[in-house]
């Protein structure tokens, strides 16, 4: 089947009717596996007209529909606040945040209703992880746990906290390729994850988190709306244990949905977080020869024009490679200073060092050890030159191209790379484990986004978009479209 996206526009009655945007001419770009040419994605990977059709700021040129960002209504399937009680407690970080056994048990204990028995369920094989979702899922709605809304709608999600306020829209975004130049991927994926995701999709039937999707609004129009929307009563409001206040609003009146879909459809988004979701989606909507809800996927769309998004770095825990031998490799291809100090000394230093160029800390010994100032023959022998500048001098790519595969000989596997958002827990597990924790310093959004216009992918879990959406205030379960 064709891989051109489903778009959808507004009927009258509020439905949206599916339909394809015309065919965008094409202008070659790099390729990166596994987006282009891969079982994810058939279509080479190439940049479009689209960016000749919109200026600079993603506004579409004045003469010109651009075919944008498609947001659909949908019907949220939500939490009883009656039968569960608290939803902070029915809540969880994304799937990929949970990274450790004890963070695991501590959600399932919150409430035997958590969300992360459908997310992350426990059992010996992965059939019956998937199947067990599925079930669990099916009698929560039986049971009344879980009802859906009475009619479709897109959502305002608002998270505060840690001085930071976020707003953004969920919705049911048409998909589309990388190609089409509409929602462009950074990273790389690995194809383990998102066999698995997949699966617990086809299980599951329901899009059970939404993706981080970042857009440049124009100040009005939609921001309007979710901003007029928001200083209104919510369908919920709760507060989880990390401080932040979640809050969710409904948006159904059609002259709003209108105003949202209009201005959407003159912008291109950047996944912020949720690669492997977004490849999963689209795996899912090929095995159907007509999508219909497959066609569509749960994102939530923020307008970083007006609210900016934090970017952190993704740490490695390199499980089979200790300390010693990490530096021993080395030789001479990085100076190595060691810091003794406590972990915001070793930060500190590798801030101050990634100011200049290449840096990184190894821990795990009860020291850190600063990288940095890489030999210049070293990178010219290991790192591809068929790439811009801006992708050869990533810390990600030297560490993966350089380090992980030159120097250390570690193979990009599941059994010998762990990646970790948490500084103090990468650390905490190398030392447990008797591994290297590879400390990363966060890459500009600037720089992001200016890759991925130009069809460029960076290595995996190159970067950490947040505030993330918290995990169980909304579902989508395909079976209500």
């Amino acid at each position: 089947m064709s891989y051109a996206s489903l778009s959808a526009t507004a009927l009258p009655s509020g439905r949206f009717l599916s339909r394809r945007p015309r065919p965008l001419p094409v202008i070659v770009m790099y390729s990166s596996n596994p987006w282009a040419k891969s079982p994810l994605s058939r279509s080479s990977l190439m940049a479009t007209a689209y960016d000749v059709e919109m200026n600079t700021s993603g506004h579409a040129a004045d003469d010109v529909r651009a075919p944008g960002l498609r947001l659909s209504p949908f019907r949220g399937l939500r939490y009883v606040p009656e039968r569960v009680g608290s939803l902070a407690a029915v809540t969880s970080p994304p799937y990929d945040v949970i990274v450790r056994p004890d963070g695991l048990l501590h959600l399932e204990s919150a409430d035997p209703h958590n969300i992360v028995r459908l997310i992350l369920p426990q059992a010996i094989t992965a059939g019956t992880r998937h199947r067990k979702a599925a079930v669990t899922l099916d009698r929560w709605i039986a049971d009344g746990i879980l009802a859906p809304d009475p009619e479709p709608a897109l959502y305002v999600y608002e998270q505060r906290g840690d001085g930071l306020l976020q707003r953004g829209l969920i919705g049911a975004l048409a998909l589309s390729e990388p190609a089409e130049g509409i929602v462009l991927p950074h990273e790389d994926v690995m194809p383990h994850v998102v066999e698995d995701r997949a699966a617990l999709m086809r299980s599951t039937a329901a899009n059970l988190d939404p993706l981080l999707l970042t857009y440049r609004g124009e100040g009005d129009g939609a921001a309007a709306v979710v901003d007029r929307v928001a200083a209104t009563e919510p369908l919920l409001s709760t507060t989880t244990e990390d401080g932040f206040r979640h809050s969710l609003w409904a948006v159904t009146d059609p002259a709003d949905l209108a105003t949202i879909d209009t201005e959407l459809a003159r912008h291109q988004a950047l996944i912020a977080d949720g690669h492997h979701r977004w490849a999963t989606y689209l795996r899912l909507r090929d095995e159907h020869a007509e999508p219909g809800p497959w066609g569509l996927g749960l994102v939530l769309l923020v307008d970083t024009a007006r609210y900016p998004l934090r970017v952190r770095a993704i740490h490695r825990l390199l499980q089979r490679l200790p300390v010693a031998n990490a530096l021993a490799a080395l030789g001479d291809g990085f100076r190595v200073t060691r810091i003794d100090g406590p972990l915001s000394a070793a930060q500190e230093a590798l801030a101050a060092a990634a100011a200049e160029g290449n840096a990184f800390v190894l821990a795990g010994d009860g020291a850190f050890h600063l990288l940095d100032r890489p030999d210049p023959e070293l990178l010219a022998r290991t790192i591809r030159t068929d790439r811009p500048e801006a992708w050869r001098t990533l810390d990600a790519t030297v560490l993966h191209a350089t380090l992980l595969e030159h120097v250390w000989h570690i193979p990009d596997a599941p059994e010998d790379i762990a990646y970790i958002h948490d500084t103090a827990a990468a650390v905490a597990q190398a030392e447990r484990r008797g591994g290297t924790a590879v400390l990363m310093h966060p890459v500009k959004e600037e720089v992001v986004r200016d890759l991925a216009r130009q069809g460029v992918t960076m290595p995996r879990k190159s970067t950490s978009f947040g505030p993330k959406p918290a995990t169980g205030l909304v579902l989508r379960s395909l079976a209500l479209d």
